[in-house]
């Protein structure tokens, strides 16, 4: 018998082959060759190692020798009171380190994503200095020795309350990743909330306001890399035929 030609396979819409390229990791190499991606990243880091670090551990003492009132929180009487501080910084510096590392093999996400957390920083800092607020009465202390560190010159800083910083860190590493890290991501910013709450650390409003804040910033970041993170054009002869 003859034998029948067989059948070309079905050609992929031109729209699923452009979202599985840009889920696909990015080359540093062809990112760093554009002048867009290039200062936009030398924008960046002045930005966050000009402004926002020598900035902040004077901020934050200022924030923390300022008057304010506590709030009536009817959520709060309804958890548990525990120190949890020690999952809560598992799970946040954890979820920094997965997400980041993720995030160095796309390279056009990680500019973005960095972007949304100095933007991030600046929004805390205008809402704390907008909204000057005293913790609540039975917080129970979570010095952070990183921060407190790198930041804060050593003092225990309690009066950063609006918005949750540590439930937005992981936020907006959620928005930045892609797939089942996205997921994961925004699990253990959902746990975050909820055990800084069990901590005392945060009003339930800071908490719910972050993940809002945390959106913000990635929005705005997309604007601002707009052009350094827009795709590659494709070589003559290199689309789908």
């Amino acid at each position: 018998m003859p034998r029948l030609p067989l059948a070309a396979p079905p050609a992929r819409p031109a729209a699923a082959t452009a979202g599985a390229a840009s889920l696909a990791p990015d080359a540093w190499g062809p990112a760093l060759a554009r002048p867009a991606f290039r200062l936009s990243w030398l924008v960046l880091l002045v930005l966050l190692f000009g402004v926002v670090v020598p900035l902040t551990p004077g901020f934050f003492q200022f924030i923390e020798h300022r008057a304010g009132p506590v709030l009536a929180d009817p959520l709060l009487p309804l958890l548990p009171r525990h120190d949890v501080a020690t999952p809560v910084f598992v799970l946040m510096y954890g979820g920094v380190l997965v997400g980041v590392g993720w995030l160095t093999r796309q390279p056009r996400l990680f500019l973005r994503g960095l972007w949304g957390y100095g933007l991030l920083l600046l929004l805390r800092m205008a809402t704390i200095w907008l909204v000057p607020l005293s913790p609540p009465l039975d917080m129970v202390p979570m010095p952070d020795p990183f921060t407190a560190t790198l930041f804060h010159t050593g003092t225990a800083i309690t009066k950063d309350l609006f918005f949750s910083g540590h439930t937005a860190t992981v936020a907006i590493l959620a928005l930045a990743t892609r797939g089942w890290w996205r997921r994961g991501l925004a699990l253990t910013a959902l746990a975050i909330g909820v055990l800084v709450l069990v901590q005392r650390v945060h009003y339930t409003y800071d908490v719910l306001a972050a993940p809002f804040f945390a959106w913000f910033a990635y929005w705005l970041a997309g604007l601002l890399t707009r052009r350094a993170t827009a795709p590659l054009p494709l070589a003559p002869g290199a689309g789908p035929a």
